[in-house]
């Protein structure tokens, strides 16, 4: 790359490879490129004074019985049968560290390992998350990952991150805040690549449109909320030149300001005019409000819906009568009095991301709603500043840690005095009505769908044709409670289970509390075997919020709760918010929705833009008190919506 008009390209080695800032070529050798380094605690991989043959190794899968005790016992590096702290120090790093080696185990060509590079492969090299719950388990107890001390936690080699431009590197520049790269790029003079630097500005400036000016660009994807991650992908396509294109949007707004909801709106309007078909699934009105064509399902939720309720303009929904069009003008006032606080969390000095030194105080026993433009520091300031110790209990929207035969009943442990009941009544164990234990369909394995791996290809589920998808053997679902065996009940929606639970031969007051529960988040359609991997995050936030209302912690913490819901059940979810709080609990809401704001005792506005232009309190104080002030973004819109 050659130095054009006042910029100065310094090359960190004098022979540049192709390779040099790809994965494969630029990557941080130590680390791998994933800029993060892990410690093993050996005394979580074995016991000491025991040998092999006796259950040393405490890992997952590397059991005596299987093909690791096999190569253990015949790979001829160590004695199986002595105790592993009377190893040599040969013995030991062979054990621990040895590389890929060549063995032969009973007339079978085998590759023998330590255990070290093995866990590295097989367990930290893949996402924990991803991991089975028991193998997730042992790598949280047993490892820690630090920054690599190579990179820095770059991931790029040393090459990568000595060539600079203007004496920014890749790295410092991927560490920007996209509203700074994109300035420093628009300073950028040369000739020899202008149409990449025009490309490059095109899609920096679609990050700042979107609302995604805050990011930087070295942020891990799995951190992003489910909005950011949509509105991420949509950049690509904001300067495509293609017409005739169908997009489907599935509620874009989710995590958006009224603000920046306007400005999503507009970008819409910008593809359709491009000559294209959008298509958007949204509960906002602020959205609603844009379409040229309306359709609304319902008339209510899973069972009760599927129906096409209306078809028309805007204008025709208004006048309709769905559930829909009754509700979408709808708008909540300030309260005209508020709860007195019993007394306050404090944080001092926040700097976590992009808060500025904050000191705000909490209010307790009454509904705080934390709001402000996307990415201003809201969720930084309750999930990453409230000191620990202050009875927090969380609930967001992140994936709840499960394999795909989890549903609603197992999570919330509503399976447990069902199959208790179920044993009673019928005099046997209530280890039969698990799908995951003796009343499993031996097939599938109480799956109710038998998996095939097709190598190369994705793999495929078919339903058991043993148990056609019931998941219980047939000598199973002869027994019955209520008139139900064990598979209907788990295909009930919530409602009627709770129904179902509340009276006669089958009431279970245990089970009819958590229905309740589940009812009053807003799941009443959910069925209780439905799999939790089918879930939305607003599903996912409700049925962790049904699971902890009965926790002891005095804070409860929602992330957006309004996400995925239709303007009717935000009332539901009001009046909820107001129980949990008149039961004593202080209750802290990150929400956007107007609303939820208007409902609120308390509102702590930050701002007042996002990135390092946000990080500090620009509001404290009543609803009404911020709607009559108008000194914020958040001020000007909640004024906007009670109409003041």
């Amino acid at each position: 790359m050659r130095a054009g008009g006042s910029i100065t390209v310094e090359r960190g080695a004098e022979k540049t490879v192709k390779a040099t800032y790809r994965r494969t070529g630029g990557m941080c050798t130590r680390c791998e490129g994933r800029g993060t380094v892990s410690d093993i605690d050996l005394t979580q991989l074995y016991d000491a004074g025991k040998s092999l043959n006796e259950g040393a190794l405490t890992i997952p899968g590397y059991s005596v019985d299987g093909w690791y005790g096999r190569i253990f016992s015949g790979c001829g590096f160590f004695d199986p049968d002595r105790p592993i702290r009377e190893f040599t120090e040969r013995e030991l790093h062979d054990l621990l560290h040895k590389e890929p080696t060549k063995i032969k185990v009973d007339g079978i060509n085998l590759t023998y390992e330590g255990l070290i590079p093995k866990i590295r492969k097989s367990m930290l090299a893949k996402d924990v998350d991803a991991l089975q719950p028991h193998v997730r388990a042992f790598v949280e107890r047993a490892t820690t990952f630090t920054v690599c001390p190579e990179c820095e936690g770059t991931r790029l080699s040393e090459g990568a991150r000595s060539s600079r431009i203007d004496g920014i590197s890749i790295a410092d520049a991927c560490a920007m805040q996209i509203t700074d790269l994109a300035a420093w790029v628009r300073k950028l003079d040369v000739p020899s690549v202008a149409p990449l630097l025009a490309a490059l500005r095109q899609t920096l400036d679609s990050f700042a449109e979107i609302g995604l000016g805050y990011l930087s660009l070295d942020r891990p994807a799995g951190t992003l909320s489910g909005g950011e991650a949509q509105r991420v992908r949509m950049i690509r396509h904001l300067g495509s030149s293609l017409t005739d294109v169908t997009y489907v949007f599935d509620e874009p707004t989710t995590g958006l300001h009224p603000h920046d909801i306007q400005r999503m709106n507009d970008l819409l309007l910008r593809l359709r005019d491009k000559g294209n078909t959008v298509l958007v699934v949204e509960h906002k009105p602020q959205t609603i409000a844009i379409a040229d064509h309306v359709v609304d399902l319902g008339p209510g939720a899973g069972t009760a819906g599927g129906t096409v309720c209306y078809e028309g303009s805007v204008e025709g929904l208004r006048a309709g009568d769905t559930v829909t069009g009754r509700h979408l003008d709808d708008r909540a006032a300030p309260k005209d009095s508020v709860r007195t606080p019993t007394g306050a969390l404090e944080i001092r000095g926040a700097t976590a991301h992009n808060l500025q030194g904050v000191d705000v105080d909490i209010p307790l026993g009454v509904l705080t709603v934390v709001t402000g433009v996307a990415g201003s520091g809201k969720s930084s300031l309750v999930h990453g500043s409230i000191p620990a110790g202050a009875g927090v209990v969380r609930v967001d929207q992140s994936p709840i840690r499960g394999s795909r035969r989890s549903n609603p009943a197992t999570y919330t442990g509503l399976l447990d005095p069902i199959r208790k009941a179920f044993a009673k009544a019928n005099g046997v164990k209530p280890a039969l009505f698990s799908a995951n234990s003796e009343g499993a369909c031996p097939t599938c394995n109480g799956a109710g769908v038998v998996y095939t791996d097709l190598a190369m290809m994705a793999g495929v589920a078919a339903t058991c044709e043993d148990c056609e998808g019931k998941r219980y053997q047939a000598a199973v679902l002869d027994h019955r409670l209520g008139g139900r065996d064990i598979s209907e009940v788990l295909a009930m929606p919530v409602a009627r289970a709770e129904e179902f639970f509340g009276s006669g031969e089958a009431r279970i007051p245990a089970a009819q509390r958590v229905l309740g529960r589940l009812a009053d988040v807003g799941l009443g359609y959910l069925t209780l075997g439905q799999p939790l991997t089918t879930l939305s995050g607003g599903e996912r936030q409700r049925l962790k919020l049904a699971t902890h209302m009965g926790d002891k912690g005095g804070v409860h913490i929602l992330d957006e709760p309004t996400t995925g819901l239709h303007l009717a059940d935000v009332e539901q979810l009001l009046g909820l918010l107001d129980r949990l709080v008149d039961a004593g609990k202080s209750v802290v809401v990150v929400e956007h929705h107007p609303a939820v704001m208007a409902h609120a005792d308390w509102i702590i506005d930050l701002g007042p833009g996002a990135g390092h232009d946000g990080g500090r309190i620009v509001f404290e104080g009543t609803p009404a008190d911020l709607v009559a002030a108008r000194s914020t973004l958040t001020g000007e819109h909640l004024a906007a919506y009670v109409g003041a």
